[in-house]
């Protein structure tokens, strides 16, 4: 049962938009901390994995939990840089990883902080931190990293997860990288339905017998990537809405391609 008496009773408003990622506002700095107390963590503990986090020493002097330590705790929270606070908040998570009910408290409490703030992460088993888009796009990815795997594509499964992971790099995300992956994911699909193994994406469109405007729009999303994502130009690095649009269409175009080639509903 939920601890929240919203949640229980199915009070609630639509979702907050995604207004941040490379920054930690204060209330993710003290939620941090409030969270891992309430997974049953001490002070000293959380002070411990911080600071093992940031090389900092703890200070000898505070050896009383409340209020010493603790305070100690949100100032080092307070006062390191924005993408330090998501490392420690994966460490203080890991920390628990044979504590299955706190674990699984601490990764739900932060998600809802994420979504209630506005900040487009996602703490996920067992990769840690991950990028969050919108509904849209954690549906799309979602979807086609589990049908990849289920039918056997692992590539374009791993592809997919590479994708994700260069798009939630700290503090500088990898975009071109993500394009790069996404498109390769879809390049694997393309090569599987057809089963011609060695021609590129590029000369494997004409091929697929896409419907109108399918057949069109492939190629456009194709040569943007092509452009953005493998022939990366001074001052044309791909913005975030850039690359979430092209993961998105490689997800959506590579589940459409499997559904159709294994006649799948």
């Amino acid at each position: 049962m939920s601890r929240y008496f919203s949640d229980r009773h199915g009070f609630g408003g639509p979702e907050p938009e995604i207004m941040l990622r490379e920054a930690a506002p204060e209330e993710l700095r003290f939620g941090v901390a409030a969270i891992a107390r309430n997974a049953g963590m001490k002070p000293s503990t959380i002070r411990h994995i911080i600071c093992s986090v940031l090389f900092e020493a703890p200070d000898q002097s505070n050896w009383s939990e409340y209020p010493n330590i603790w305070d100690e705790v949100l100032r080092l929270l307070r006062s390191c840089e924005w993408y330090k606070v998501y490392d420690i908040a994966e460490t203080l998570w890991r920390n628990l990883e044979y504590d299955f009910e706190h674990q699984d408290l601490f990764q739900n409490e932060l998600n809802r902080l994420f979504k209630d703030k506005g900040i487009g992460w996602e703490l996920k088993s067992p990769n840690g931190i991950v990028y969050r888009g919108d509904a849209t796009f954690t549906a799309l990815t979602d979807e086609a990293e589990k049908l990849f795997t289920a039918t056997e594509r692992q590539t374009a499964a791993t592809e997919i997860k590479e994708a994700l992971k260069d798009i939630s790099r700290r503090p500088e995300p990898d975009r071109t990288g993500a394009i790069q992956h996404s498109m390769a994911a879809l390049e694997c699909v393309a090569r599987h339905v057809t089963g011609q193994p060695k021609p590129t994406l590029g000369e494997l469109i004409p091929r697929l017998n896409l419907p109108n405007p399918l057949d069109q729009a492939l190629p456009k999303i194709w040569g943007y990537a092509s452009e953005r994502g493998r022939h990366l130009r001074e001052g044309r690095d791909p913005s975030a809405s850039e690359a979430e649009l092209v993961v998105s269409l490689a997800c959506a175009l590579g589940v459409y391609l499997i559904r159709r080639n294994d006649e799948i509903p």
